[in-house]
């Protein structure tokens, strides 16, 4: 039920892209204004998840699940009943508010709840819930604004939330454990403040600067997002030298494996995202396939993520260990594969499909060991801090790929223009993306240093995941337990 939740929030990363031509047509869009539409949603979740974690950690992880839920609920269906740009734009940075105070809490509870393999296979389901929002938004977006639901055109791809949440959000009231939060723990108001700037300033230009041609701006934002998360780290250290509680604790980044860990999974996200975008314009734009069928064609890369986020730890566990560092040694040359077929116009046939599929699995047996292994060796004191720093990698992740790699993309070729040249550009992308894995590959053999979370005791593969004083409650790690009730 939780990664219900999570699946909301990603599927509206992607599934507005699809539905962006008929929202231009619809509500005579400027260019600038429908970047913003994209925009305005990514930008603020990416900007307070943090924020949501410690809101979670001091009101209630099931509580500021349940208020972020009903928020975005809320907004979806003003975005689906909005009669002008601005207001669209207005309610998509809602849209965002309300799943940065609801996804952290999904990792929160995790962390929470589950302990030993029952944590390792709930973060699997998670990262197949990742995987599947991203490519799945594009073919439900294709599918929805195809059908033009009663002449609806764009909007039931925000409407079709509402159901949804509502039904969630009934649920949670009965499924939801409680777990209470700390109303005593400080709040770092100062952190949170600065925190949330230093993002903004990072985030706003990437996102909008290769649309708005780079203006001075930008650049004036990303040289102050750089001063304030210098100014950001003196604000946590004085924090804790009075005997606060800082936003981000020096002992969560201290954890075994989070930081090389975080910054490989920052790199695969980034990589993917950027393909995805990548390979969809090349499609659509080059050679001319429908927002559908590019997005059924993008299934197989992630089918396979999915699937290897569920099923690597059915592998020996000699290979957990090195597992990242032998997926990212075949995810790299496969993306500069698919960038080699493609890259004299030709069509996407069975090989691609393959290499695609085989790329995703690899990805995912890379991604999700490292997921485990950051987060594994967290105190569960922590865990809204080490969740709200986790998601927020990954979010930087996917925004930062797809506006880099985006940028390199669209640098190479300049559209309206003949297969071949797109062909070209996806090639110089897929060549950047190869050089971005093997830094990857480089931090997942440093995370490799510390034990791995996924290798527990044999006992541990078979008792419950434990009480937390939280939570006052037991969770199961069996096969129809913890894990299971997680999703």
């Amino acid at each position: 039920m939780l990664l219900s939740g999570q699946f909301m929030a990603l599927l509206d990363v992607s599934v507005v892209n699809v539905a962006a031509p008929s929202v231009r047509t619809d509500l005579h869009a400027s260019g600038a204004a429908l970047q913003l539409v994209i925009a305005g949603y990514t930008v603020a979740y990416a900007v307070l998840l943090i924020t949501g974690a410690r809101l979670g950690a001091r009101f209630g992880y099931s509580r500021m699940f349940r208020y972020g839920l009903a928020g975005f609920t809320a907004a979806s269906l003003a975005c689906g009943l909005a009669p002008a740009t601005g207001w669209l734009i207005g309610f998509r940075v809602a849209q965002g508010v309300g799943a940065a105070l609801m996804v952290p809490q999904v990792m929160s509870v995790i962390q929470r709840l589950f302990t030993g393999t029952a944590r390792v296979r709930a973060l699997g389901l998670y990262s197949a819930v990742l995987a599947g929002g991203l490519a799945i938004g594009q073919v439900v977006g294709g599918l929805l604004v195809s059908a033009d639901l009663f002449g609806t055109g764009w909007r039931p791809v925000f409407l079709v939330n509402v159901p949804l949440g509502l039904v969630l959000f009934a649920a949670s009231g009965r499924l939801l454990p409680p777990l209470p939060g700390d109303a005593g723990r400080g709040f770092d108001l100062p952190g949170l403040l600065t925190l949330a700037a230093a993002l903004g300033l990072l985030v706003v230009p990437l996102v909008l600067g290769h649309e708005l041609g780079w203006p001075a701006w930008g650049w004036a934002m990303l040289a102050g997002s750089a001063v304030l998360f210098a100014v950001f780290a003196a604000v946590e250290r004085r924090v804790a030298v009075r005997g606060g509680q800082p936003l981000i604790a020096g002992r969560v980044l201290r954890a075994p494996g989070l930081l090389p860990a975080a910054g490989s999974i920052f790199l695969i996200m980034a990589g993917f995202a950027g393909f995805m975008f990548a390979f969809a314009m090349h499609q659509q734009a080059g050679l001319g396939h429908s927002a559908l069928r590019a997005g059924l064609l993008s299934v197989p890369v992630s089918v396979g993520f999915g699937a290897a986020s569920l099923l690597w730890q059915r592998m020996p566990l000699r290979l957990h260990q090195v597992l990242p560092v032998l997926g990212l040694a075949v995810v790299a040359p496969g993306y500069m594969l698919v960038g080699l077929l493609l890259g004299g116009g030709g069509p996407v046939g069975p090989v691609v499909q393959a290499v695609l599929a085989v790329t995703g699995v690899a990805a995912g047996c890379a991604y999700s060991p490292l997921f485990a292994r950051a987060l594994g060796r967290v105190d569960p004191a922590d865990a809204a801090d080490a969740s709200g720093v986790m998601v927020t990698v990954l979010q930087l992740g996917q925004v930062i790929g797809v506006t880099l790699l985006g940028t390199v993309f669209l640098g190479a070729v300049s559209y309206p223009a003949p297969a071949r040249d797109s062909g070209h550009a996806l090639l110089v992308t897929t060549a950047v993306i190869g050089g971005a894995l093997a830094g990857a590959a480089g931090l997942a053999a440093l995370a490799g240093r510390t034990p791995s979370a996924g290798r527990t005791s044999p006992t541990k593969r078979t008792t419950s995941a434990g009480r937390t004083a939280s939570a006052g409650r037991t969770a199961s790690a069996g096969p129809s337990g913890g894990a299971g009730r997680a999703g």
